[in-house]
């Protein structure tokens, strides 16, 4: 589900504006001090942190006053490693859920809950005719530069880098503008996606220089199987255009997604998804219908829960 945003001119996020919004009270479990049936699921590269970059000290601290206040979640395309890499070694117990490989492996309160695998799903004969056709099109392919780790085979998908995942982060970030040019990476999508159409499978664009690979159903709404308990899902993104790997669960009738009208990470330049609104007590919280969702100098309104302190921004 979506939300239909109303975007204004900001310099700055509020520059002497008054946000209003129609509040209506709020309820609060008694036992964890948190909202019940409501859970805000994050994307990780481009909107938790900047493409496989750390998250920042601040922006850490905002996610655990969050979490005293609603039940919060991160859902990423990479394995659990590279997500430990952004988000800290204790990540799994950091937030009420991990879903790493979009959910294909799946932590609840540091416990593993669930785990698919690509190999048993596709068959050996299979996954070694995509992998060689894919590996004789990098090959061929004529780009700037190249390295190594074209595919790295993960639990529930292939990621494929036409560059090689052993770049260094300048070269990755000299290859996504070279990909915005020429649609390096979209049109070799194109070519497996007819090539291989018998196999049913799913190429998701995501972050800098590569694109995943899996079965149909297996992108990012296969973490909300394990969020049955939750009526209400907010889901923040970035690549949540078609084809890009936040796309169908920013989509997805079951949650309602947010994204900016340019991609961005929430904790560069002092852009920021949005402003949570925590009272000092935790105590006798609002339910708003709007949240201040924004980027650069454009500021667009969805739905949020509110109190009345304002929880440090990072940037």
């Amino acid at each position: 589900m979506r939300v239909a945003a109303a975007t204004v001119s900001a310099p700055n996020i509020f520059h002497g504006r008054q946000i209003f919004a129609q509040l209506r009270p709020g309820a609060r479990d008694r036992m964890t001090g948190r909202m019940p049936g409501l859970i805000v699921l994050f994307d990780v590269d481009g909107t938790l942190t900047a493409p496989r970059k750390a998250i920042t000290p601040k922006m850490l601290q905002f996610m655990q006053d969050l979490r005293k206040v609603v039940t919060v979640g991160v859902v990423g395309g990479s394995d659990l490693v590279k997500i430990s890499e952004q988000l800290g070694k204790s990540v799994i117990s950091d937030y009420d859920y991990v879903f790493a490989e979009n959910g294909l492996v799946a932590y609840k309160n540091g416990e593993l809950i669930g785990k698919q695998n690509f190999k048993s799903f596709l068959g050996e004969e299979k996954l070694k005719e995509l992998i060689n056709f894919t590996l004789h099109y990098i090959a061929d392919l004529d780009i700037p530069i190249k390295r190594g780790t074209f595919i790295e085979f993960r639990s529930g998908m292939l990621n494929v880098s036409p560059i090689g995942r052993n770049c260094s982060q300048e070269e990755r970030d000299e290859f996504e503008k070279y990909d915005k040019v020429h649609n390096i990476r979209s049109k070799m999508v194109s070519v497996l996606r007819e090539k291989f159409k018998h196999l049913n499978l799913t190429f998701s664009i995501g972050g800098q220089i590569s694109f995943d690979v899996f079965p149909q159903g297996w992108d990012k709404t296969y973490c909300l199987r394990y969020l049955e308990d939750f009526p209400e899902i907010h889901f923040f993104g970035d690549k949540t255009y078609k084809g890009g790997n936040d796309y169908e669960i920013y989509e997805s009738e079951r949650t309602v997604g947010h994204t900016g009208e340019k991609h961005y990470p929430i904790n560069k330049q002092g852009i920021v998804f949005f402003s949570w609104i925590i009272q000092e007590s935790m105590v006798d919280f609002l339910w708003c219908k709007r949240l201040v969702f924004m980027g650069g100098n454009r500021v667009s309104f969805h739905s949020a829960i509110v109190a009345r302190k304002i929880v440090p921004l990072p940037r």
